[in-house]
């Protein structure tokens, strides 16, 4: 029970339920003026007002956040304040969820030999756990892609998958979304945020922001929603599963203000790209970011989640968008209840949460201005994130970074092609996939023999459409959908050197993609679907081809690939692969059909037609207006709701996992091996 020291404790009545709120207006009625806190900084308040008990959270701490911004006193400033902040729930991923899992299971096996109830060992917070990390391109290029890698995919982790189908039902307050389903981030935006959290205990209903910890750096890709939320290491998130608080610093908060709207063009990658840049020179690391502005007005939101998510990639520790009209209209769209959208709105609207024309600017710590208007097709890399280069200076900047990716002289002798190290790891895991039924997805009889002649430096071979940065955003995935179709109409073709794939972030992308017609024209140019999960964006890429791979080695080649991902260091996606682009998924299209990143596609064709006529990008890429209408006769929000339906039962793969008999001591049923299963 909070301590209520501000009187704050109110109720707010929506249709026709009442909720207990925390109002921050109540500060006013002491002469405290919180108006000019950022809106990151309202929902922390919130969260200190709600929690307050005289221990973890103290009167002072409340009264020190809702000074922020204020003159320094005594020789300190509020920002050097350490408080603690309570999330409402926690969010995992399979790689680093696991060990959470283990250790509520190993706490139970300790509560039965001490002689008390083993069922007593929960989480005290909801905890959200959704398998995506595990899927890897074995296959790709075929119809059979997706049905060969999962089957791959549940015989490598088996162990692990059936210790997660054990918890699934073992545990109280962990919903786990089982594999092949969706990338954690996409899920969370798209079905598990509540964005107005309600809890209900005692016949009573608490009503306050909903906010999040997880075990990705990702989990910032939710504050495009309006929901507050970062990324932790495990310990943080355990401590917070258990209903411990998050001990944090009140950070300094970097406001962007969005102006202008996007040109003819431009997408949302390019976006995050200039943004990622901009944020990266300004210096963001440990702070809040913060967008805002008249530019929201013309912003989607799946453009905001896609600012959102590389949070990381530019050092802030989130980068959080306010709730407005957009906001509920996702909500709407993405199947949430009429009930919910009208609690959302309100809850708020009435704590002065929501973002209009009339609403006031806050204070800032820093303030950035971006005109949207200024942003162009961008690429980043060879190596990181925040080295944009504009799409005709692509092919210069490969050269110039060309002799630091040069391999050393003595280190081409011994190393072992990707096919050899997989083709080990096969022995090494007691088969091979022909024992599950499935040819061995390294021997690709579409890839000939002589494109031993044909790779050069600079040469494409991969283009993955992969990552929760940009397959949550339909603009751009419809985008790539209408390229590959104008391509195929042209007569062009993907060259047989590189390994393209498709791996949306839901089922939802499938289905608007197929509503559109576009399936069909991604397919005949070898982006057919490898899975759901993040694949090669974080380095589950599969091997290249045998004939790939052994030119790659024989002539110490520095070879490209092309994502729309948010990391490319060097060796993240491929081992083989020194340098890597991150891009938008048209544009992911549009360097595997011209097969090489060293070329300025402004000017130089992607190749030649069936006409025997050079076509150029121009002449395939997408108008805003086709895209635009493409996405309004193709999603809808009963797509949502078919694919979230039933998004905890799994198929068939999941629900056959043997899982019984396994209800506390894990070593003899399990066998887990955290440095072989774990992760």
């Amino acid at each position: 029970m909070s301590l209520n020291s501000f009187n704050s404790r109110s109720t707010l009545k929506v249709g026709k339920k009442e909720y207990e709120i925390y109002r921050l207006d109540a500060f006013d009625k002491q002469g405290i003026s919180t108006r000019h806190l950022p809106y990151s900084l309202r929902i922390l308040l919130e969260n200190l007002l709600r929690t307050e008990d005289g221990r973890n959270v103290t009167k002072e701490d409340v009264r020190a956040l809702a000074a922020w911004g204020t003159k320094p006193t005594n020789g300190k400033s509020p920002a050097d304040k350490e408080i603690a902040f309570t999330p409402s729930r926690v969010l995992l991923q399979d790689f680093t969820g696991v060990p959470c899992v283990v250790d509520l299971a190993a706490m139970r096996d300790a509560m039965k030999q001490l002689g008390g109830d083993p069922g007593l060992i929960n989480p005290l917070q909801p905890v959200e756990l959704v398998i995506d990390h595990s899927v890897q391109v074995d296959e790709f290029g075929t119809t059979n892609a997706f049905d060969v890698n999962a089957l791959l995919e549940f015989q490598r982790n088996k162990e692990r998958y059936s210790f997660l189908r054990w918890g699934q039902t073992g545990f109280r307050n962990l919903a786990i979304v089982p594999p092949d389903t969706g990338i954690v981030h996409q899920v969370n935006l798209e079905y598990l945020a509540r964005v107005v959290f309600v809890h209900e205990a005692s016949g009573k209903r608490v009503a306050y922001p909903d906010t999040l910890v997880g075990t990705d750096s990702h989990t910032t890709m939710i504050n495009g929603l309006g929901v507050l939320g970062w990324g932790v290491g495990g310990i943080e998130a355990e401590a917070a599963m258990l209903g411990q608080p998050v001990s944090m610093l009140i950070p300094l908060v970097v406001g962007v203000k969005l102006t202008g709207r996007l040109q003819e063009g431009a997408t949302a990658t390019d976006l995050v790209l200039t943004v990622t840049e901009m944020l990266r020179k300004h210096g963001v690391v440990g702070k809040f970011v913060e967008y805002f502005g008249p530019g929201l007005r013309d912003l989607p939101l799946a453009d905001r989640a896609t600012i959102a998510n590389m949070s990381p990639e530019y050092g802030a520790t989130c980068g959080i968008f306010p709730v407005d009209k957009e906001s509920l209209k996702y909500l709407r769209l993405t199947g949430r209840s009429e009930e919910q959208i009208a609690l959302v709105e309100a809850y708020s609207r009435e704590q002065g949460l929501f973002h209009d024309d009339k609403t006031p600017e806050a204070t800032y710590s820093e303030l950035l201005t971006l005109d949207l208007a200024t942003v162009e097709p961008s690429l980043a890399g060879p190596k990181r994130p925040q080295d944009r280069v504009i799409l005709s200076q692509v092919g210069e900047s490969f050269n110039k970074a060309l002799p630091t990716l040069l391999k050393p002289k003595s280190a081409t002798t011994a190393a072992p092609t990707a096919n050899a190290k997989n083709s080990a790891r096969w022995e090494q895991e007691g088969g091979s996939p022909t024992a599950i039924g499935v040819e061995d997805p390294n021997v690709h009889e579409h890839v000939p023999m002589n494109v031993k002649n044909a790779l050069k430096h600079g040469s494409v071979v991969i283009a993955a459409i992969t990552s929760c940065t940009n397959t949550s955003n339909p603009s751009v995935l419809i985008g790539a959908g209408l390229l590959a179709k104008k391509a195929v109409e042209k007569g062009l073709s993907v060259p047989a050197w590189v390994k393209t794939s498709l791996a949306p972030g839901s089922k939802v992308v499938t289905d608007y993609l197929e509503k559109a017609g576009l399936t069909l024209y991604l397919e005949k140019l070898k982006f057919h679907l490898v899975g759901y999960g993040c694949t090669t964006c974080i380095g589950n890429s599969g091997p290249l081809p045998a004939e790939v791979s052994q030119a790659i080695d024989e002539k110490e080649l520095v070879v490209a690939s092309v994502l729309s991902g948010n990391r490319n260091f060097e060796g993240r996606i491929n081992s083989e692969v020194r340098a890597n682009y991150l891009m938008s998924p048209p544009l992911v299209v549009a360097f595997a059909l011209a097969g090489r990143i060293d070329t300025d596609l402004r000017k130089d064709p992607l190749g030649k037609g069936k006409d025997g006529q050079p076509v150029y990008l121009a002449d395939i890429w997408p108008t805003r207006r086709e895209v635009e209408e493409t996405m309004a006769q193709s999603i809808s929000s009963d797509m949502f709701v078919k694919s979230y339906g039933h998004v905890f039962e799994g198929d068939e793969r999941w629900r056959g996992l043997c899982s019984q008999g396994a209800d506390l001591r894990l070593g003899k049923r399990f066998h887990l091996h955290p440095a072989r299963s774990v992760f």
